[in-house]
């Protein structure tokens, strides 16, 4: 399989460490190209752990990552090359307070690029006119409300046109209306500009709908891939526990066993 064919992301046989304790084992997974994917589970079961692998921030213990046909490099240089192609979307938006919003998003143009400043003023409107933010490019961050400066985070994400986005937690903090706002943008930007998107997220009914496939995370693995609707289906207790929100069943809520002193 050439790069050009390979899928946008292949996992094999990973395993993630951290601190020397093991966060995920075993985990394979292929994500095609032109898909969103959702990787569902309990805070702390390694989502996040496992989004930074792809951006080589966390090197893999065992096993290999690839995007789009590449293993993920360990050196700076290259790394920072293939970064370019990935645009990530933080929990915290990671917005600059002392930057408008146009320049919040020009930030990766200038930063990575050496493009005229005419150019890039110019296809900051575009990213800006893509998220529906464009009459609020003069603004700080401070006049915002939250699914605003969401936005701003992801036309800026999107800023160096990355065909790979990802997304960590994107509706943290959003209330419903902002939240399904978010969901439509992530879902037509991805048809529009023909990416790959990889959600995680810990929110299922508002991140299914839009999505083409479903992983859960728990208990250090993988337990579930599938469609929106085999996971809907499913009969597996574990997920089930957590499609239910139960406090009760083979996740374990607490970090401390049951009959250990806290």
């Amino acid at each position: 399989m050439t790069p050009a064919d390979a899928p946008a992301v292949h996992l094999s046989g990973l395993r993630l460490d951290r601190g020397g304790r093991t966060i995920l084992r075993g985990i394979d997974l292929t994500v095609p190209r032109g898909s969103i994917t959702a990787v569902l589970g309990p805070s702390g079961s390694g989502k996040s752990t496992l989004l930074a692998a792809l951006t080589g921030e966390l090197p893999p213990a065992a096993g290999t990552v690839e995007v789009f046909g590449q293993p993920v490099p360990h050196g700076s240089r290259a790394l920072l090359e293939m970064r370019k192609g990935i645009g990530v979307l933080l929990q915290g938006n990671g917005l600059l307070t002392d930057l408008t919003t146009a320049e919040n998003v020009a930030l990766p143009l200038r930063t990575h690029t050496k493009l005229p400043e005419a150019l890039i003023r110019r296809l900051v409107d575009l990213k800006l006119n893509a998220v529906g933010l464009r009459a609020a490019a003069d603004a700080y961050p401070r006049e915002l409300s939250g699914g605003m400066a969401r936005r701003v985070a992801l036309a800026r994400a999107l800023a160096l046109d990355p065909p790979l986005m990802l997304y960590d937690e994107p509706l943290t903090g959003l209330d419903p209306i902002a939240s399904g706002v978010i969901m439509s943008l992530i879902q037509r930007l991805n048809d529009t500009l023909g990416l790959t998107s990889i959600i995680v997220s810990h929110h299922v009914h508002e991140t299914l709908p839009i999505t083409d496939q479903a992983v859960v995370i728990a208990n250090g693995g993988l337990v579930f891939s599938g469609t929106p609707a085999e996971l809907d289906a499913t009969s597996d207790p574990l997920v089930r526990q957590f499609l239910r929100g139960e406090p009760d069943g083979p996740i374990a809520f607490d970090t401390v066993k049951r009959g250990e002193a806290a």
